[in-house]
């Protein structure tokens, strides 16, 4: 039998998002995060850590959690499982920054487990840039493959089909950014141990930080106008609608009856909704919806 806890798996989670907190304040240069810690009263908690108004960042959220108790009928209906205790934790991270030139991203890596004994990680890291920059895309899913490639050569090229298909907004018929990687379910195979799946798990959460610290300093210094700026608002837009309407990890929130302001951390403090609204053609908001879509090898 594997001696990998689930203790030990979350006490790993909390130290990711300490470093990971440390990082994106030093590249910020100004903002600080603020923590708060909250208890669910089925079980478990977690530490909220909020970054607002930086040099860089707009609004951040850097949230770990570890709740447990009885698995609602609705999930384990959805899951498969059958009545069951549940265990779960993770890190969950969404930036929103200031300047338009500057990416949003979202990370996500957790741990499940059920008292009949079926276990398994999930995760991954997604871009959302307002303006799609084809360097800047090419540096982060180079990065994801070189991360995805350590552990198994297959991981990148299914990873990033599932990334694809899962940030796609249907309503819209388009991806919410340029993708990136996102895993679900991994368990034990002939592979794969848990071990392993753990340690694949880390290279994701440890790939985050110096991926999007680098696309600050990339970018955070360009200049930018109203024009780009309202076009930003517009982009958080169609953020906050997947986020509400299609996230599974806001719906098992909701759910499990999960801290209302940690769950909703993940939308910017203002976003826009203008009626019919059509980029002019030949501009950079055109082509950044052109290559909104599936498939796309940066």
């Amino acid at each position: 039998m594997e001696e990998l806890s689930k203790e030990e798996i979350a006490n790993w989670l909390k130290g990711l998002q300490s470093r990971i907190c440390l990082a994106l304040e030093q590249a910020d240069g100004a903002g600080k995060f603020s923590t708060e810690e909250w208890e669910r009263s089925e079980g478990g908690g977690g530490v909220t850590r909020i970054l607002q108004n930086g040099n860089v960042i707009e609004k951040g959220g850097v949230n770990f959690s570890a709740v447990s108790g009885k698995l609602p009928e609705n999930i384990s209906n959805a899951l498969k499982l059958p009545p069951s205790d549940f265990f779960a934790t993770g890190v969950s991270i969404v930036i929103h920054p200031h300047n338009p030139h500057v990416p949003i991203i979202h990370m996500n890596v957790r741990y499940f487990e059920v008292s009949s004994g079926a276990y398994w990680f999930g995760g991954g890291i997604d871009l959302t840039p307002h303006y799609v920059n084809a360097a800047d895309a090419t540096f982060f899913h180079k990065a994801l493959k070189d991360t995805c490639d350590k552990h198994d050569a297959a991981y990148y090229p299914e990873f990033k089909k599932w990334a694809d298909d899962y940030f796609f907004i249907p309503h819209r018929n388009e991806t919410r950014g340029v993708g990136g990687i996102f895993f679900d379910r991994l368990t034990t195979s002939e592979k794969h141990s848990k071990k392993n799946r753990f340690e694949f798990l880390k290279a994701v959460g440890e790939t985050f930080a110096p991926v999007y610290t680098e696309l600050m300093k990339r970018n955070s210094d360009k200049p930018f106008s109203e024009k780009e700026k309202q076009w930003q608002l517009i982009r958080r837009g169609r953020y906050v609608e997947f986020n509400l309407v299609y996230d599974k990890g806001t719906k098992f929130g909701l759910d499990t009856n999960g801290r209302i302001e940690s769950i909703l951390m993940s939308l910017p403090a203002m976003a826009s909704w203008q009626y019919n609204f059509s980029p002019e053609a030949g501009s950079a908001e055109e082509n950044t919806l052109s290559l909104l879509r599936k498939g796309v090898e940066w």
